[in-house]
C-alpha cells in the first residue's frame, strides 16, 4: 500500500500498458483517474479496479479536454501526485507511412497526439506539484527515440521529442521536488496474436519472449515510488535486451541455437 492516499492520472489507460499501470497503482492503494479517448474502454478499466478509480475520457492532444479531465480528477481524488503519460497513437495504419508519401496532416496528427499531449498533460499538473514540492511524471518513450523504424518518421520524431522534453522538464522542475523520467518499452504483446506468432516475434528478444503489459507496470510504478526518489531526467529501458544487441538472434553469426545446453534445475 505504498501509494495509499496518492492521486494518480494514467493516460491511455483503457487497454494495454496503460490499463496494467492503472491497475497496479490501484492495487498498491492509489486513487486512479483513468483516461482514454474511448469512454467505454476507460469505464471498463474503472470497473476492473473498483471504487478507487474514476473515468476521465478525453483527447490528450486537446487543451480543452486535458483541462477538463485533470480538473475532474482533482475534484474527485485531490491534487495529482503522479502522472503517467502513456497515451499515444501507435496503430500500424495510423503511424506507418514511407517518408516520401508523408504529408503535413499525417505528421501533425501524430506529433499532436504523441508529443504535444505530453506537454499539455504535464503542464496541467506541474504547477500544483511544484507548489506542494512533490510529484512524479513518467513519460512513455520507444526504441524509436534512439533507433529508427522504417516508414515511421513522425512516430520516431515524437518519441525522440518525449525523451528531450523529459530531460528539459526534469531540470526545470527539480528545484521544486518534482521528478520526471521516461520508460522505453520493447516488443510488448498488448494485442491479440497467436501464440505461434508471438513465439516467432520473440526470437529477436534476448530473453526469448515478447513482453507483457504487466512487465511494464512494475518499472513504471517503481519510478513513481520513493525507491526512485533520486532519479530524474533519465530513462529505464524495459525491452528484454533488444536494444543492447548488435544483431537480432535470427541473423546473428552465433545464434541462440548454438548456445550451451544448460538443463534447468527442478
Amino acid at each position: 500500500m505504498r501509494f495509499e492516499n496518492t492521486s494518480v492520472l494514467v493516460t491511455g489507460a483503457g487497454h494495454g500498458i496503460g490499463r496494467a499501470v492503472a491497475e497496479r497503482f490501484a492495487s498498491e492503494g492509489a486513487k486512479v483517474a483513468v483516461n482514454d479517448i474511448d469512454p467505454a474502454r476507460a469505464e471498463e478499466t474503472v470497473a476492473a479496479i473498483g471504487a478507487n478509480a474514476i473515468a476521465v475520457p478525453g483527447d490528450v492532444g486537446s487543451q480543452e479536454d486535458v483541462t477538463r479531465m485533470t480538473e475532474t480528477a482533482v475534484a474527485a481524488h485531490g491534487p495529482i501526485d503522479v502522472l503517467v503519460n502513456n497515451a499515444a497513437l501507435a496503430t500500424y495504419e495510423a503511424t506507418t507511412r514511407h517518408f516520401l508519401e508523408g504529408d503535413s496532416a499525417w505528421w501533425n496528427r501524430i506529433i499532436q497526439t504523441n508529443l504535444t499531449s505530453v506537454f499539455l498533460c504535464s503542464n496541467a499538473v506541474a504547477m500544483s506539484m511544484a507548489k506542494r514540492r512533490t510529484g512524479a511524471i513518467i513519460n512513455l518513450s520507444s526504441g524509436g527515440a534512439s533507433k529508427a523504424h522504417r516508414a515511421m518518421a513522425a512516430y520516431d520524431a515524437a518519441k525522440g521529442g518525449i525523451e528531450a522534453v523529459t530531460r528539459a522538464m526534469a531540470l526545470d522542475l527539480a528545484p521544486y521536488g518534482v521528478r520526471v523520467n521516461f520508460v522505453v518499452p520493447g516488443l510488448i504483446r498488448t494485442y491479440d496474436i497467436s501464440d505461434e506468432l508471438a513465439a516467432e516475434r520473440g526470437q529477436v528478444v534476448p530473453l526469448q519472449r515478447l513482453g507483457t503489459a504487466d512487465d511494464m507496470a512494475g518499472p513504471i510504478v517503481f519510478l513513481a515510488s520513493d525507491d526512485a526518489r533520486y532519479m530524474t531526467g533519465t530513462g529505464v529501458v524495459v525491452d528484454g535486451g533488444v536494444l543492447v544487441q548488435q544483431r537480432s538472434a535470427p541473423v546473428d553469426i552465433f545464434p541462440v541455437s548454438q548456445f550451451p545446453d544448460v538443463p534447468a534445475e527442478t
